[in-house]
């Protein structure tokens, strides 16, 4: 049975291993949230030590291909395992659902980091869904995050939740942390997508961080995607 090294943490990622029959799937998640959602399967937990680490991984796994489900911030990740893959000659797929899109009544402006949101929201109550890692270049506002920060944040208040989440939820709490901004990462999905609808219809303005580059590899965008490109013989062939 050929075996795939999913690099997971996603919903995509859960769906995918879901949805392979016929390969040994093992889900690998950073272990950077403290209760993470388990895809079905064999699952790993922690990083592999570098590239160098990844590389002896593939090798003593006898990996016959690797797909790349992280999230769409997680560069480094995706840049250890583009590096792995091409020292061990495995095949290397990156599974990126799509970023969001503007629609009629946001009132978006992109930025290239998380630093250079929070200079773009100073002075403004902002409600900060970056996640907990970049959340030290805040110095106010309402932060929601998995789990809390450490060390905490001066003067940024912390709202521990885990999505999905609903439009009338997320307009019912940026009206009562009476924001003034949002500000997110590009993340894609439907999952927390709800928030960018409730400040449309609060007419809220968003900060949006762009997603970082992707490396020249094979990228798909949906699980059935992911599947063909396996079952195909340009992965695990």
């Amino acid at each position: 049975m050929r075996t795939v090294l999913l690099l997971g943490g996603t919903g995509e990622g859960r769906a995918l291993a879901a949805a392979l029959t016929g390969f040994r799937v093992v889900s690998s998640l950073a272990g950077r949230v403290s209760a993470p959602r388990l895809p079905v399967g064999e699952v790993r937990i922690g990083g592999f030590g570098g590239v160098d680490g990844l590389v002896d991984h593939l090798a003593r796994e006898r990996v016959d291909a690797v797909v790349d489900a992280t999230h769409p911030f997680a560069e480094r990740i995706t840049a250890n395992a583009r590096a792995a893959c091409a020292r061990a000659r495995v095949p290397f797929l990156v599974l990126r659902r799509p970023g969001w899109t503007e629609r009629p009544g946001d009132r978006w402006q992109w930025v290239a980091s998380v630093a250079e949101a929070a200079a773009a929201v100073a002075g403004r109550r902002a409600f900060i869904t970056t996640g907990r890692q970049e959340l030290a270049h805040f110095t106010a506002g309402v932060a929601r995050t998995v789990d809390p920060p450490d060390p905490p944040v001066p003067g940024v208040r912390v709202l521990l939740d885990r999505g999905p989440y609903t439009v009338d939820g997320e307009v019912a709490l940026l009206r009562e942390i009476r924001a003034e901004v949002l500000v997110t990462k590009d993340s894609g999905g439907d999952m927390t997508a709800a928030k960018l609808v409730a400040a449309r219809h609060l007419g809220l303005p968003v900060v949006v961080v762009r997603r970082p580059p992707l490396p020249d590899v094979d990228v798909v965008g949906t699980v059935a995607e992911a599947v063909e490109w396996l079952t195909r013989g340009s992965g695990a062939g």
